[in-house]
């Protein structure tokens, strides 16, 4: 399976080129479908004309969502700080940052940035454990690093949905290498 290299995505048009649709469809359960649903008739009644961010908070209504979870890496703290004002005119909100806790990245022989100084871990199992605790019903990430955010879905019991993924030298905007020639050649 290599749909990334088809030219012709026939698939677009009904073709089932493993000839598994009705193996697959049984996979949908009642929940699955009313979460189709919803994202659907979201696409559909706010193509090219909404945010992301808009999209969370009108999936969030349609799903019924009371209490919504941020998860945020420290360096974007200004911008959590933001998403969650617009957040609380609709939800009830929670935020976590990943240095929760403080737990000193010697405690599991982490490698530092600046072995001169103490340095305190990101902590994605404690963002996750902080925010199952308040039994959100979703919950988004916001700029946590590779692995972390792994490890923060993994660990999250409620649904999660990024908004922001890390990428320190593009401005948080890892699809910029693949947009930039210079970038692009370097792979």
């Amino acid at each position: 399976m290599n749909c990334a290299s088809c030219q012709k995505k026939d698939c677009y048009n009904g073709k089932d080129c493993l000839d598994i649709k009705e193996e697959v469809k049984k996979l949908y359960k009642e929940h699955e479908i009313d979460v189709l649903k919803k994202s659907t008739a979201i696409e559909s009644r706010y193509y090219m004309e909404k945010t992301r961010i808009e999209e969370i908070i009108i999936f969030s209504k349609m799903m019924k969502y009371k209490k919504i979870g941020l998860a945020f890496c420290v360096g974007l703290e200004e911008e959590a700080n933001i998403l969650h004002s617009i957040f609380k005119k609709h939800f009830k909100v929670y935020s976590v940052c990943c240095k929760v806790c403080g737990i000193n990245k010697k405690d599991f022989q982490l490698e530092k940035i600046d072995n001169e100084r103490r340095e305190s871990m990101c902590n994605p199992i404690g963002q996750a454990t902080v925010l199952n605790e308040k039994d959100t019903d979703l919950n988004i990430i916001i700029g946590l690093c590779i692995g972390h955010d792994i490890l923060f879905t993994e660990h999250s019991q409620a649904p999660v949905t990024t908004l922001a993924v890390k990428d320190r030298v593009l401005a948080h905007n890892p699809l910029g290498a693949i947009y930039s020639k210079y970038y692009l050649n370097k792979f």
